[in-house]
């Protein structure tokens, strides 16, 4: 079922900006088209677009008072990560500013009376946020606004899988907080799983933020880190992921994959997780364990999107990694 929207029913925006909003503008980019909620409580939502293209946004509810919602940028993704559904599909399109901060917003109308307030927005759906720079800074300052969705900023995380010119530009520009999908601690399996770092590579990364950081008040870099049985999970990467970021204010989060079709990859045992985060935090950082949320019903991270008929190529498996990899049906 597809359900307009109307201007009254958002919460969270200042009166004279509704008002101003329901006189000169039309809250139409979004079409909700069907809400999914997963085993644990997490909603995936459907939106489609006034093109017809079909976006997803996640809400995720948490015992602690903190609901996030993550929101897409484009539809579809153009990184081609090896391990990502979404990057199956290609990239389609950009969503503009206005199709991205209305999934905030319906989420709020839509879900806060189930789940509660949401309290933090994370660009980490479809698409890569900072390849839409122009539209995400966009979008992330009207989030942020006292006459807008009025979230703090530090509430408010944009993904990136290292667009390195984009990254800068977006660390003086923005004072939303960032986070760097690292995912490999070698440029071997880097430049396989993600092939954005065969222009960007870790060095060019991570020397990236040792530079803007500094210009930056009490400002840490989120690494997300997902966990590839046989790929990235050794101590020996641990040793390694400790070692890259030293210097850079940050904290770690270890992400157990979330298998799908046609995927090669396997998640890495709940055992060897614990192992590698221990040996992480013995190394003095700070690290984080992410359950998995809405795996059941492909809202997870790394699920969402619909890949067509045509879709992007699977990158050659490097000879020493195919033992570790099989095809996931």
């Amino acid at each position: 079922m597809t359900h307009g929207f109307c201007i009254r029913y958002v919460i969270g925006l200042n009166k004279d900006f509704r008002k101003m909003l329901s006189e000169n503008a039309e809250f139409k980019a979004l079409s909700l088209k069907q809400i999914i909620t997963a085993a644990d409580g997490t909603r995936k939502i459907l939106f489609t677009l006034e093109d017809g293209m079909v976006i997803e946004t996640v809400v995720i509810p948490s015992d602690s008072s903190r609901n996030t919602v993550c929101v897409s940028s484009q539809v579809g993704c153009g990184m081609n990560c090896q391990f990502c559904y979404t990057g199956r599909m290609g990239l389609r399109r950009h969503l503009t500013a206005a199709e991205i901060v209305e999934q905030a917003v319906f989420a709020r109308s839509l879900l806060t009376s189930e789940v509660g307030e949401i309290t933090n927005v994370v660009f980490m759906g479809m698409g890569e946020p900072l390849h839409n720079i122009d539209n995400v800074i966009k979008a992330a300052d009207i989030m942020v606004d006292d006459q807008g969705l009025h979230f703090s900023p530090r509430k408010i995380t944009v993904s990136t899988s290292g667009l390195v010119p984009q990254l800068r530009r977006y660390l003086r520009e923005s004072n939303c907080a960032i986070a760097v999908s690292l995912n490999a601690t070698t440029d071997e399996v880097r430049n396989w799983i993600m092939p954005i770092n065969r222009k960007y590579n870790i060095a060019v990364l991570l020397q990236t933020l040792k530079e803007e950081l500094p210009f930056k008040n009490n400002y840490k870099v989120l690494f997300e880190y997902v966990m590839l049985a046989g790929v990235n999970d050794s101590i020996e990467d641990a040793r390694r992921l400790a070692d890259l970021v030293q210097g850079i204010p940050c904290k770690i989060n270890l992400i157990s994959f979330n298998p799908h079709s046609g995927s090669h990859f396997r998640p890495t045992s709940d055992e060897k997780m614990i192992e590698f985060r221990n040996y992480l935090a013995g190394a003095g950082r700070v690290v984080f364990m992410r359950p998995s949320r809405g795996d059941d019903q492909m809202a997870a991270c790394g699920q969402l999107g619909k890949p067509g008929e045509i879709q992007a190529p699977m990158l050659r498996v490097p000879e020493k990694f195919r033992t570790a990899t099989q095809v996931v049906v």
